[in-house]
């Protein structure tokens, strides 16, 4: 197969899928190494940044999903007379921040960082598929273990968790300056 006919067939695919689609199966689809697809994939990839089409395709831990072109939001909003994207408390956010940090992480220990109950932000994040159960913590109860879903990195634009920005351990001066 030409190249041209590759990326025709990787397109169609991603297109098709709607969600994110593992380097693996796109491989095993076109019948190429890896190695070779992620090229393919990269360079279709590149062609649309560069022509500045109304679609993108982006890497989300390790998987590709075509989606539309930030730039385009606007438009399509208007198109659909949807409000724009329901926003994040900052109770979401603070909760949010945990588990993308400490993850797999367990409802009670997220409250005892916050030092509030968790369950109404949890059970928001849940519904928001930002947050899912990753498994269950081998202690007695078993508690469910939440972490992060490909939707959070597709929401914040990351490809994967190892991309958050790295935490501050240290206070800020401000706050050493008070506590004194």
């Amino acid at each position: 197969m030409r190249l041209a006919q590759l990326e025709a067939v990787v397109e169609s695919l991603l297109f098709l899928a709607g969600d994110a689609v593992p380097l693996a199966t796109i491989a095993q689809t076109i019948e190429m190494d890896q190695a070779t697809t992620r090229a393919i994939v990269q360079s279709l990839a590149a062609q649309y940044e560069t022509e500045q089409r109304g679609l993108r395709i982006i890497e989300i831990d390790g998987a590709y999903q075509m989606c539309t072109a930030a730039s385009s939001f606007v438009y399509l909003r208007s198109m659909y007379k949807s409000s724009q994207r329901q926003g994040l408390t900052q109770a979401l956010l603070e909760t949010l921040a945990i588990i993308a940090y400490k993850q797999p992480i367990t409802k009670a220990q997220i409250e005892e960082i916050r030092g509030v109950t968790a369950d109404h932000a949890v059970n928001k994040l849940v519904e928001k598929n930002l947050v899912c159960e990753v498994g269950r913590l081998n202690v007695p109860g078993k508690p469910i273990l939440f972490g992060t879903t490909e939707e959070f990195l597709r929401y914040f634009g990351f490809h994967s968790v190892q991309e958050l920005p790295p935490l501050e351990e240290k206070l800020p001066e401000s706050y050493t300056e008070e506590t004194e």
